[in-house]
């Protein structure tokens, strides 16, 4: 298999170029790939099958979380394909979970990593991420709540949470650590007392928030940014009838005939080709085979530049509750809520 390990100075990431499935390099020295299955929102029933699809098509990267309510399924078919006479060996195959927000104390975290683990039937997770950086209250409810529906949160310091998650890179337990849904200065706090780094920062990407300045923070303390929801998230349950829908701009059209690709297939090769791993999720078998053909083409500079100039910085993802009739962020008064920020 043809490899070349380069340091693209465009993009100031090291990416590792290996046929259709190309790496970012993370600050452990192991290697990422730039492209993986999402799973958040894939039904039970249906995620199992769309796992088997990825790894045949060519996916080394699956990204979960205990949140999603599906780990077990996924397990089903890591164990159906991995290890010792099957299709592939457990160390060709990137795997990701998330601790959630109920899981915050440091008595927490290693048995939320244990469960996950058990669920996915794997003995060690690649990347292991604090999924938000604000906490709910402690407890086995993922969403606790008062009586009036509103949510109980925890005011834990996620530098506390930290801590624990470098005792599960100690222990073998998962090879690295990182963030998601961190703003800049949350990541420059979780920096000032590691002694792990995190390697990954997991947000929101795509060309309506563009996340310029996050990855430019990002490459400067050696965080590789991966990029959810990286198509809008068309399937979301909140839609609001008039945002914008990022597969219809003219740009990805225009594009998209010019390399005989799909919008989809434009807007996923930017992001990997800026070095940003990217992990669109689909259970329809075509998509997922049509997810990965992005290794083909590249796009020129001044392309680049027109899909970054669709930047608006439209936040797809954000939980939204109604007060007094209003659409307002659930989440928003907590104080560690990291959207108040400029980035």
């Amino acid at each position: 298999m043809f490899r070349r390990l380069c340091f693209d100075t465009r993009v100031g990431t090291r990416v590792l170029l290996r046929g259709m499935n190309d790496f970012a390099v993370l600050n452990t020295g192991r290697k990422m790939p730039l492209l993986g299955l999402g799973t958040w929102k894939s039904e039970p029933g249906k995620v199992k099958q769309a796992v088997i699809w990825a790894l045949d098509a060519g996916y080394r990267h699956i990204d979960c979380a205990a949140i999603y309510g599906n780990e077990a399924e996924i397990g089903e078919a890591l164990q159906e394909t991995l290890g010792p006479g099957k299709a592939l060996r457990r160390e060709d195959v990137f795997i990701t979970s998330k601790l959630w927000n109920n899981r915050h104390h440091p008595e927490d975290v290693e048995p939320a990593l244990l469960k996950t683990l058990k669920d996915l039937k794997l003995e060690y997770l690649d990347l292991y991420l604090v999924h938000w950086p604000y906490a709910f209250q402690q407890g086995d409810a993922p969403f606790p709540k008062k009586e009036d529906g509103t949510l109980l949160y925890d005011d834990i310091d996620y530098k506390l949470t930290w801590a624990s998650m470098e005792k599960l890179v100690e222990k073998g337990l998962v090879r690295s650590i990182g963030l998601s849904n961190f703003n800049s200065r949350q990541i420059d706090d979780v920096l000032s007392v590691s002694s792990i780094k995190p390697t990954v920062l997991q947000v929101e990407s795509h060309p309506y928030l563009a996340q310029g300045e996050l990855l430019a923070h990002c490459r400067a303390r050696g965080l590789v940014m991966t990029a959810y929801s990286p198509l809008g998230s068309p399937d979301r349950a909140w839609k609001h009838p008039e945002e914008p829908v990022l597969l219809q701009e003219l740009v990805m059209s225009t594009l998209g005939e010019k390399y005989k690709k799909s919008p989809a297939q434009i807007i996923l090769r930017w992001q990997t080709q800026r070095g940003v791993v990217t992990i669109p999720k689909s259970v329809t078998e075509s998509r997922i085979k049509e997810n990965i053909q992005v290794f083909d083409f590249t796009l020129e500079a001044e392309e680049m530049q027109s899909i970054e100039a669709l930047n608006r910085g439209w936040r797809y993802i954000v939980p939204m509750i109604q007060v007094e009739g209003e659409r307002v962020p659930r989440d928003a008064g907590h104080p560690h809520y990291p959207f108040n920020d400029p980035y």
